[in-house]
């Protein structure tokens, strides 16, 4: 319990002078009392209770309700002598930090009902001793009834909010990680095959600059051409890599498109409102990897692309009207699908293909995972 109590309770309404009055003003109480007695037992009750209340400090697990308990019962009997109630606040402080739902509940229902069994047995008793402080007595009461459960819920949602800022240090370790596998992916993606193409052809004019130098020269060319090639795509990459547009993708897509004589249909605004970086980077890889596939792999004539904003999600929609990649039932492999639902599985998206006549990709992003990416951007 060390974590989050303190012998000297913290309060913002609180404050230490105020707990050191209710740590001296039980004295005033039992030393107005004619009996030496009385007084002498008066102070032991009060170095046992001050005892109880530094054990329960200290104490952990069953402990704690074993020393709560004596306080409880000291509370009791300090009412009844005395006619002094005020130790019930240390009490109720102290319950309203327990963490244990359960445990709380409990010793709360206890202390409410044995606090105001004795005031009312205290009444019955010696009335001239609770009648002129019966304003204080009543303070009390509401102090020693609203206080735990104030305690119970600000210590609950300072748990929480120290659960969503180390959710977020992880959802900012995760954002690293994911854009180096981005990073990663699409390197291997531009270069992979480019690469193999050059070493192909290098070994090609190797073998013809000999025999054949004008077909090597011819190769050697082509060799450049594809270099320069993948060096401009890098360039665009890394040009990219902090936050990639959708606007600026669909003018991409708009160019491939044509260049392979397909019509572009365009519908919805690519403009989604309030957007986080991270997912439209994701939502702008996924519709590049789309329109690469429907251009290699569709045979169409046709692609619409589709744009709207839910009010709980984005949704992508990529359609061509070419041969579809779905055979029996089962996606046909290389189709890209693989690297699009890894990038939606970190935004917790969804991918969902339907490719029998034609083939149309639907992705769907929450807007509700937006509110932590803002934190992380």
């Amino acid at each position: 319990m060390d974590s989050w109590f303190s012998i000297f309770p913290r309060n913002k309404w609180l404050s230490i002078y105020v707990w050191i009055i209710f740590c001296l003003l039980p004295f005033f109480f039992i030393f107005r009392s004619s009996s030496p007695l009385e007084i002498l037992i008066g102070i032991t009750l009060m170095l046992l209770y001050f005892l109880s209340y530094m054990f329960s400090y200290k104490a952990k697990n069953g402990l704690v309700y074993m020393w709560v308990s004596f306080e409880i019962v000291i509370n009791i009997v300090m009412t009844l002598l005395f006619g002094y109630v005020y130790l019930a606040i240390f009490t109720a402080f102290f319950i309203g930090n327990i963490r244990n739902p359960a445990g709380f509940y409990i010793i709360y229902g206890l202390h409410i009902a044995f606090t105001v069994g004795a005031i009312v047995a205290g009444f019955f008793i010696e009335i001239d001793l609770f009648l002129p402080q019966i304003h204080f007595i009543l303070a009390s009461v509401l102090g020693t009834v609203l206080l735990p459960f104030n305690l119970y819920y600000r210590n609950k949602q300072i748990n929480l909010e120290g659960q969503l800022e180390h959710a977020n240090e992880r959802i900012s370790e995760l954002v690293v990680l994911e854009e180096r596998e981005r990073i990663s992916r699409d390197l291997h993606d531009i270069l992979g095959q480019k690469l193999s193409l050059i070493g192909l052809k290098s070994d090609l004019a190797g073998k013809l600059i000999f025999r054949d130098p004008k077909t090597a020269e011819k190769e050697l060319q082509d060799i450049r051409q594809t270099a320069s090639t993948a060096l401009r795509e890098v360039r665009e990459l890394v040009a990219d890599i902090r936050a990639a547009k959708l606007e600026n993708e669909l003018v991409r897509a708009k160019q491939m498109l044509q260049a392979a004589e397909m019509e572009l249909i365009i519908e919805g605004n690519p403009s989604f409102g309030q957007i986080p970086a991270i997912i439209e980077s994701v939502l702008s890889m996924c519709l590049k990897e789309a329109v690469t596939n429907v251009v290699k792999h569709s045979r169409g004539t046709a692609c619409r692309i589709t744009f709207e904003q839910l009010p709980n999600e984005y949704v992508l929609s990529v359609e061509d009207n070419g041969i579809g990649i779905v055979r029996e039932g089962k996606l046909e492999p290389g189709s890209g699908l693989r690297g699009m639902r890894e990038r939606l599985e970190f935004v917790n998206g969804s991918l969902h293909v339907e490719g029998e006549e034609g083939t149309k990709l639907t992705i769907r992003v929450p807007v509700v995972l937006t509110h932590i990416m803002k934190e992380v951007d």
